[in-house]
């Protein structure tokens, strides 16, 4: 006999809302990388990424990184589709202007989250002495990374990644109410769009890509100095927030402190 918690568990568990939405992922995704091969500059990129990833893969210790993550990264999404993302969805009709503010909100959150672990856990900025440096220093193996390093990675790290992520979207859930499929599926998209291209070998800086080859050439920054800054992972306003912009050069990393003082 069920007890009315585990009915109103059952009522709230949406397993094929869950499912849409794993369906949605996939096809828009394939859809995405479709309609970037019509564009020439995306077209290049994707090339010069394909041929750098193909010639990594033939290092043994890179192609059993990338090998076992995939198998962990099964893993994950199983217990995501199966066991979170349910109590978050729903089929409810919503006002047009709803859902793109839900994306912005969900990947805004879940940067800023994402911005402090990245700062004092994977990285040692003295208030913690980051205690996952040498998790995070399996990814930082990779100076010059090309866009699938996004997945050369200790599987701790995509775990607590992935968990933010999901921990985002469960917390504002209970806050903005369930979100509908079609959130999910284009926040998820980005998200995981957005994390791939950071990682980018990427040629194009003039309009309209300029911003696109920021993005690519401040998270290279990153990989090569280990140290200076650029936490985020969906833009860089936290960093500009927060005075942890690394350009790279003889500026290092802008400091608001400093920028104060002066």
């Amino acid at each position: 006999m069920n007890t009315p918690f585990l009915t109103s568990v059952l009522t709230q568990y949406h397993w094929s809302l869950s499912l849409y939405s794993g369906i949605g992922i996939i096809a828009l995704t394939i859809l995405a990388k479709r309609l970037a091969l019509l564009v020439p500059t995306f077209k290049a990129a994707g090339k010069l990424n394909s041929e750098t990833f193909r010639k990594k893969m033939e290092r043994p210790n890179y192609a059993a990184n990338q090998k076992w993550n995939r198998k962990w990264s099964v893993f994950y999404l199983l217990v995501i589709f199966g066991l979170f993302l349910p109590f978050c969805l729903t089929a409810r009709a919503q006002p047009w202007w709803k859902t793109p503010l839900d994306i912005v909100v969900i990947l805004m959150v879940y940067d800023l989250v994402y911005y402090f672990t990245h700062r004092f856990l994977f990285h040692d900025n003295g208030f913690l002495g980051g205690p996952l440096l040498k998790i995070h220093a399996v990814h930082h193996r990779q100076h010059v990374p090309c866009r699938w390093d996004s997945s050369y990675i200790h599987p701790l790290e995509i775990a607590i990644g992935l968990s933010l992520y999901v921990a985002s979207i469960f917390m504002l859930s209970r806050f903005m109410g369930n979100f509908n499929v079609e959130t999910i599926v284009i926040t998820w998209v980005a998200f995981s769009e957005i994390n791939l291209h950071n990682h980018d070998l990427w040629e194009a800086d003039h309009f309209p890509f300029r911003y696109l080859s920021t993005m690519s050439e401040m998270h290279h920054t990153h990989h090569k100095t280990f140290t200076g800054g650029n936490y985020a992972t969906i833009s860089l306003l936290y960093d500009w927030i927060f005075g942890t912009l690394d350009h790279g050069d003889e500026r290092k990393v802008e400091q608001k402190s400093e920028a104060v003082s002066t």
